[in-house]
């Protein structure tokens, strides 16, 4: 076997190595606002899902609050009525607590009381759960202040 073709493996292997290594250190890349944005949408619009909320409305149909070097939030909120109608407002909320959990990966960013607001990391939202009526679901939203595309 030609000497070159010995070094191939080795120098193939620690070229791999090398990739690896890069791609473990620049971790995932960061969502624009836009990306973000949907991901907000979505997690919202399912959360009144999950909760079995009726006729649906979306209160704040997404816009985008300037962060300053090209950055920017977008926001998003709906509001949905519950079934029963006169479940008071925190239960809602804990309701709404509830059900999030069991498809996304947001933590408590306060100590609750009567509303309750989570982040999550992995997708740069916050949510905020805001009922404050008898009977009705509200919850809005934003993303972190991110490059616009």
């Amino acid at each position: 076997m030609p000497r070159s073709s010995r070094r191939l493996p080795v120098r193939l292997g620690a070229t791999l190595l090398v990739v690896a290594l890069a791609a473990v250190g620049c971790g995932e890349k960061e969502p624009t606002a836009a990306e973000a944005g949907a991901t907000l949408k979505n997690h919202i619009l399912k959360l009144l899902d999950e909760v079995s909320a009726q006729n649906v409305q979306v209160t704040d149909p997404g816009k985008d609050i300037p962060c300053g070097d090209g950055k920017a939030k977008r926001t998003f909120a709906a509001t949905g009525l519950d079934i029963a109608g006169q479940t008071k407002p925190r239960m809602l909320n804990i309701q709404m607590l509830g059900a999030l959990s069991g498809f996304a990966d947001y933590k408590m960013t306060g100590p609750g009381g009567e509303k309750f607001s989570v982040t999550s990391e992995a997708t740069k939202t916050s949510l905020h759960m805001d009922s404050s009526a008898d009977g009705q679901y509200t919850v809005r939203g934003e993303t972190e202040c991110l490059n616009r595309s």
